[in-house]
């Protein structure tokens, strides 16, 4: 065991060999959470392999966390939007070690912008990686491996009970991910696959890198813990939903975002001008003064 891997295991609240003999694929696993989370497992003792569009950035990743905690991490370049990719992704990680235990999917992306200013493009290119992608991965996995040997699904996705104003695109895709975990954890219970979804408020990681100058600050104020939460956390809720203390939760989605969903509220709405004005409706009496005369006061 490799001192990186020996100091970890002492931060961790999971025991040291939660996933040991495990084979976990995590999407998006270069960078940000997906990193985060893949080097959680990776710690835990699974065998992970991680995809992404980005073959550089992969191969950086799965080295270092190879090397660091003396783990087989084995990088697929893969497109979730592309069905054909994706197959072939289960079919390496099968090929490779015989079996599929755990699937993340954390591969997706969106950027900010008004719902007037999102292109036809643009939306498009969203729904299909965070939505389709999604689908892809898991009815992959699902014909494959697990509806044969049971497995457990986590989605990331984000919370949108309230909407999403500011990212339109994602607010429908993630939503749509959410009915997805939902309808999944019941038509596959029966072949043993659990399906769940962890939605992160705002995380400070790397992907804070496409966002506007100004907008960490803002984001801090809007929720009530007063903080960013950090890809560790959310690395963490995702190893419970992966593990078999969890083997009675499925269909659930797990908010880590420190209330904000409860109370923040990030989008601008502009007062009117002139501001309206407002007039108390009148009681019974003053509405008919001259009824109200002939009927005496009990």
């Amino acid at each position: 065991m490799t001192p990186l891997r020996e100091a970890a295991l002492g931060r961790s609240i999971f025991r040291r060999d939660l996933f040991e003999g495990q084979v976990a694929i995590v999407t998006g696993g270069a960078t940000g959470i997906g990193l985060a989370i893949a080097e959680e497992l990776v710690v835990l003792g699974a065998r992970v392999v991680i995809a992404s569009r980005n073959t550089r950035r992969l191969k950086i990743a799965a080295s270092g966390l190879s090397r660091d905690y003396g783990a087989e991490v084995v990088p697929v370049t893969c497109n979730i939007r592309e069905r054909a990719a994706v197959d072939e992704l289960v079919r390496a990680t099968l090929e490779r070690f015989g079996k599929i235990d755990c699937l993340v999917n954390n591969g997706g992306g969106q950027f900010p912008a008004p719902a007037s200013a999102i292109s036809e493009r643009g939306f498009r290119a969203v729904i299909d990686t965070n939505l389709n992608g999604t689908w892809n991965m898991c009815q992959a996995v699902a014909n494959q491996w697990m509806l044969a040997h049971g497995g457990r699904i986590v989605s990331i996705v984000a919370e949108v009970s309230r909407g999403f104003p500011g990212m339109a695109h994602t607010g429908a895709a993630r939503a749509a991910v959410i009915n997805l975990t939902k309808t999944l954890a019941v038509e596959w219970a029966s072949q043993g696959i659990r399906v769940n979804a962890v939605a992160p408020g705002v995380i400070l990681s790397t992907g804070m890198h496409n966002y506007p100058p100004g907008t960490v600050e803002l984001v801090v104020r809007s929720i009530p813990q007063k903080r960013l939460g950090t890809a560790e956390e959310v690395a963490a809720a995702v190893a419970y939903l992966l593990s078999e203390r969890a083997e009675f939760v499925t269909g659930a989605t797990l908010n880590i975002d420190g209330a904000g969903s409860l109370w923040g509220n990030m989008w601008p709405i502009p007062d009117p001008d002139p501001p309206p004005e407002i007039r108390i409706p009148p009681w019974p009496e003053e509405r008919w003064p001259e009824l109200a005369q002939s009927i005496p006061e009990e």
